[in-house]
């Protein structure tokens, strides 16, 4: 379907200028970011700047690129046998997919939290523990005691798991295996976090606690998140990015800006149709 994109290069400018003033810290940009799945170009020419120690929301209908450009942030889509990235990614000026650069490190400062929880088979405590000590954890075992307290408390999950800490992670319920996942990420202490819709296997009442805890780690931490529904961005986010398809079905970045102004007064047609329901 041909929606007849046009692309508002000059709004997304305005917006990426103003997010990289010298008062502005960003932490991390793609730059000309191109993703092909084989011959198949799926993401095209993206430039986008993420503002630091905010959350942003990667919104657009199915299959427009916004998990893509996620999994770009940290090379997940190096795991794809067919998948190749042109372009930059900008991290600490650095780019990520220089030759040379090891996506391991690179995984390390920037951690991700999948849609579907995925804890592994041992216990809460090993959860947390296991990722630490092949980062090379060098402390005692209070030190590391005091360690998984900490991230547990900052997971909001510490006083519902405190006395079961040898249970397995897969006994917890969906919202705690995630805040579980959540806490795993953060125990290293990574600089960013990506969250591909990770609260769509959850129900409301745990939804609202990952919201309210991305609200939280946001004080400290970057958020990315891949949402596909409107009100969890529109009340999580400080910025949204507006993926949609171009008619060979590339996915194309359409408006980026705060939040608030893209969700009351969009500057693309199809962004304000998107998100009225018009399409998606």
């Amino acid at each position: 379907m041909n929606l007849g994109i046009h692309l508002d290069t000059t709004v997304n400018q305005t917006i990426i200028e103003e997010i990289k003033e010298p008062d502005i810290i960003h932490a991390i940009e793609a730059k000309d970011l191109n993703v092909f799945y084989g011959d198949f170009l799926a993401v095209r020419e993206v430039d986008l700047v993420i503002q630091a120690q905010k959350i942003t929301a990667l919104i657009g209908p199915s299959g427009c690129g916004k998990s893509t450009v996620l999994r770009s942030f940290n090379r997940m889509n190096d795991l794809i046998p067919t998948a190749r990235t042109t372009g930059e990614v900008l991290f600490h000026g650095k780019n990520i997919y220089k030759e040379g650069v090891d996506p391991v490190e690179v995984r390390k400062r920037i951690g991700m939290v999948f849609q579907k929880p995925n804890p592994f088979p041992k216990s809460i405590y090993e959860n947390i523990a296991w990722g630490v000590h092949i980062n090379g954890f060098k402390g005692s075992k209070s030190d590391m005691d005091n360690l998984i307290e900490q991230t547990l408390r900052s997971a909001a999950l510490w006083d519902e798991v405190k006395d079961k800490l040898h249970d397995s992670g897969l006994s917890l319920s969906g919202g705690q295996q995630q805040r579980l996942c959540i806490a795993r990420t953060i125990a290293i202490r990574p600089d960013i976090i990506l969250m591909d819709e990770p609260c769509s296997a959850l129900d409301p009442i745990s939804t609202l606690k990952i919201e309210e805890l991305m609200r939280d780690l946001s004080e400290e931490y970057t958020i990315i998140i891949v949402t596909h529904n409107m009100q969890q961005a529109a009340r999580v986010s400080e910025f949204t990015a507006f993926f949609s398809l171009t008619e060979n079905r590339a996915g194309v970045l359409m408006e980026y800006g705060l939040t608030i102004q893209l969700f009351t007064n969009p500057k693309n047609k199809i962004t304000e149709d998107y998100i009225t329901g018009r399409f998606g």
